[in-house]
Order: C-alpha cells, then sequence, then structure tokens
C-alpha cells in the first residue's frame, strides 16, 4: 500500500474508534433506561383489574403505546443526535484572555465559521505571544488564514489522546490540506509523543522539524471539539506562500471557465459584475445558470429592459456566504442582491434530502454543482434560470379535480371507529416490541 495513504486511513481509523467508543456508552445508558421503563409497563399490566376500576385509580389513564412509542422515539434520537454537541469557538475562547488575539484571527479570516461548522475537530490554540510572532511577519490576511487552518485539525485530539498515540507519532489532516489548498501532504500535522510527557507539533512540509510543544488543554467536548494550546507558530512555507484574496479572484472569469460562460458574458455587459465583485470580501453566495441553460433563455431575456436584466441577474446572488450544508439545514425565504426596499426579488430554499432546491414562484431550479467554495465567496450551478415573480408571471397551479358525486361515500361507521390499543395502527406496535428493535441495535454496537 502506498505509504502517502496511510495518513488519511490512521484519521479515519481513530475518528471511527473514538465514535463507536462513544456510542457503546450511550447504548448501555439507554439500554439501561428501555428496560426500566419496560418493568413499569409490565408492572402495570399485572395490576389486579380491582385497583384499575377503583375510585382511587379514575383519574390514572392507561399508558398509551403511542406515549411509550413517542418517549423511546425521542431517546432514540437523543442517542443519535448526542454525538454532534453544538459549539461556538469564539464563546469558548473569550473565557481565556491569553488567547484573544488568536480568537479575533479566527472571526477576522471566518475560520470560526467552519469551527463552528464541523462536528469533529481538534483547535491547536495560540497565546498572545505567538500571535505576535505571527502578525509582525506582515502577511496578508489570507495568509494568514492559511497559516492558521493549519492548527485546526480535522480529528479528535483530548489530552488522554495526546498522550497515548499509536507507535507515539501520527500524522493529523488540517483544514488547511481539507481545503485543497495545500500541495500533497502539507497540510498534515505530525505529532509525536517524546520523552518526559512531552508531545511536539511541526508541518509535515517542515523537515520533520517539531517546533511547537503542547502546553495545556483549554476545553474538550469528547469526540465533538477539543481546544489545546501549543507553544509556537506552527511553521509551513507552503502555508506561507502569498495567497490571493477573494476580492483579488475576477468572479467573471472563474466561472466562465467552469460551463458559465454565457452568464458571466451577461453579468458583464449589464455592468452587474461590479456589484457581485464588491460583496465579496463580505460574503457572497452566487447561482450560476450553465451554458446551455442560458442560451435556451436567451429570447426572453432579450425582451427585457436594462433596467431589468440587471435586477435578473443580480437576483443570481445572495448577499451573504452560504455553504451546501448551510442551504440544506437552513430553508426558507432569503434576500438577493436585487432586494430593494418593496422590491423583494426573493425566492425560496428548500432542500428535499441531499437535493437543494430554489423556488421562485415561476420556476424551480436545483444546484447541480459547486464551482468555488472558498468562504466568503461560494459559487455554484443551477439547472433554471430563477426568475422573480417581480418581472415574471408567478406559475399557476392546476385547480383540484371535481370529487364525483357517484362515488361511493364513506361509511358512518368509520366515525364511529375507536383507536383502542386492540384495533389502533400505531398502538399494534406495542411498547414491548420496539423495545426489543431498540435493545437489539445497541447489543450490535456493543459487540462492535
Amino acid at each position: 500500500m502506498p505509504s502517502s495513504i496511510h495518513p488519511y486511513l490512521n484519521q479515519a481509523g481513530n475518528i471511527l474508534r473514538d465514535r463507536i467508543h462513544h456510542i457503546k456508552h450511550q447504548c448501555t445508558a439507554l439500554a439501561t433506561t428501555l428496560l426500566a421503563h419496560h418493568s413499569s409497563l409490565i408492572a402495570y399490566n399485572h395490576t389486579p383489574p380491582s385497583f384499575h376500576s377503583s375510585p382511587l385509580h379514575s383519574t390514572m389513564q392507561k399508558p398509551s403505546a403511542i406515549t411509550a412509542t413517542l418517549a423511546l422515539s425521542a431517546l432514540f434520537l437523543f442517542l443519535l443526535s448526542s454525538t454532534s454537541q453544538a459549539h461556538n469557538i469564539t464563546r469558548i475562547l473569550d473565557k481565556h484572555p491569553s488567547l484573544t488575539t488568536f480568537n479575533h484571527y479566527l472571526s477576522l479570516t471566518h475560520l470560526a465559521t467552519e469551527i463552528n461548522r464541523r462536528q469533529t475537530i481538534t483547535v491547536l490554540a495560540l497565546d498572545n505571544a505567538a500571535m505576535s510572532s505571527l502578525i509582525s511577519k506582515g502577511l496578508p490576511i489570507y495568509t494568514i488564514k492559511n497559516v492558521l487552518s493549519l492548527h485546526v485539525l480535522v480529528d479528535y485530539f483530548g489530552s488522554k489522546k495526546l498522550h497515548q498515540i499509536t507507535h507515539g507519532t501520527t500524522l493529523a489532516s488540517s483544514m488547511f490540506q481539507a481545503t485543497g489548498v495545500a500541495a500533497g501532504t502539507s497540510g498534515y500535522v505530525n505529532i509525536t509523543n517524546l520523552k518526559g510527557g512531552k508531545v511536539g507539533f511541526g508541518a509535515e512540509d517542515n523537515d520533520g522539524k517539531l517546533n511547537s510543544f503542547y502546553v495545556k488543554s483549554v476545553l474538550e467536548m469528547p469526540y465533538n471539539i477539543s481546544v489545546l494550546q501549543i507553544s509556537q507558530v506552527l511553521t509551513s512555507a507552503e502555508a506561507e506562500a502569498p495567497t490571493a484574496g477573494p476580492s483579488q479572484l475576477n468572479l467573471t472569469a472563474i466561472i466562465s471557465k467552469q460551463g458559465c460562460k454565457a452568464f458571466a458574458d451577461l453579468l458583464k455587459a449589464s455592468g452587474a459584475d461590479f456589484t457581485f465583485e464588491t460583496n465579496i470580501d463580505g460574503g457572497l453566495t452566487v447561482f450560476c445558470p450553465t451554458d446551455s441553460v442560458v442560451n435556451a433563455f436567451l429570447p426572453k431575456y432579450k425582451k427585457l429592459t436594462a433596467s431589468q436584466k440587471l435586477s435578473l441577474l443580480l437576483y443570481h446572488g445572495v448577499p451573504v456566504y452560504q455553504s451546501l450544508q448551510d442551504l440544506k439545514s437552513n430553508n426558507g425565504l432569503v434576500n438577493t442582491l436585487a432586494t430593494d426596499k418593496a422590491k423583494k426579488f426573493d425566492f425560496t430554499v428548500q432542500s428535499d434530502g441531499e437535493v437543494v432546491n430554489l423556488e421562485t414562484e415561476v420556476v424551480t431550479a436545483k444546484i447541480t454543482g459547486t464551482v468555488i467554495d472558498q468562504e466568503p465567496l461560494v459559487v455554484y450551478k443551477v439547472n433554471k434560470v430563477l426568475q422573480p415573480t417581480e418581472l415574471f408571471k408567478a406559475t399557476v397551479a392546476p385547480a383540484p379535480k371535481e370529487v364525483d358525486d357517484s362515488a361511493e361515500a364513506p361509511s358512518d361507521d368509520s366515525e364511529d371507529q375507536t383507536a383502542d390499543s386492540e384495533k389502533n395502527g400505531v398502538a399494534g406496535l406495542d411498547g414491548g416490541r420496539l423495545v426489543t428493535v431498540v435493545l437489539s441495535f445497541c447489543v450490535g454496537v456493543l459487540l462492535l
């Protein structure tokens, strides 16, 4: 097996092992709760009938199978969600005055947003003195972002795990590597256990030099986020190489090379490209119709006035950075670059599993790919031109079919149907069977 693949396998193995360990603990707790709950139901069912009919018990209701089902389902959902606790790196670091500069630059470079979005992360924090040595180099802000992203590992390392590394050394992938900006394996960080309980850190492209050392644990949320302080900035020639900021990128040139040349030409011809580019630094999401889509739409586009053309093009930009995950999890109305007071020019983001749709009441477009995702700029390909209701007529939904009067009417008996535990379909899945299913899942996990 090629040696270059080993770091990826080690990292994947570490994450999987930690996740299974955490889920085993949760399953044990869940199994105990389910057994106790089920035992109480059994005890109730064996209560003498005279007690159930007594005046003292008249105000007590029989435990509903539906209630039990919902309770057990809630516990099961808790198990699945317990490994993805929310965290906020800015608030975490706010409690530590010695890390204020590091905290400030995480926000300034938008790395804080990326850290908060990820579920398994380790932040190698630098104190104010260490950050001063980095700032004194006079690096552009986007180069500083690359350097700091080398200090964010996409794996979980608590202090205990840090001192018990298999074989005493490992390579951990950083966010710098994950962005695809790093060449080769230069975005990996070497972590090695040394004599005297020390742990050394060094960038992989630093000739194996471990120039920084573990200081202390700042905060640990097992299997989610760990913040560890290290002594010095990790030195990397690749990370410190000059980097063009998003506002220095030519948006129309980028999308022209990715199948959106026709749309880019319309932006330049209308002057809309200037508005798009001036919004990049503050955060910008662009939805780019592909060439075939734009060419098919041109006859309709040519009928618009110059002002309407500009509004239509600006309608394809949202003045905030929204990753694909953001769009999937935050559905609803969004304003666009064309939004102006009473003129809404908004549309609805609606996800359907892994598919993200953009609904305008005139058309529904689908995101088909990503052109570039470099916060604060992201550009997506869409399969239709977005058409606002301010410029085009909304699609009218077809009228519902009339009910045939000759159709057989529902039986009156249906109104008298009850939801007894013996007749109701939901109650048919009694608590015992649900407990068995969930416990079977837990036993399977515990045997891993």
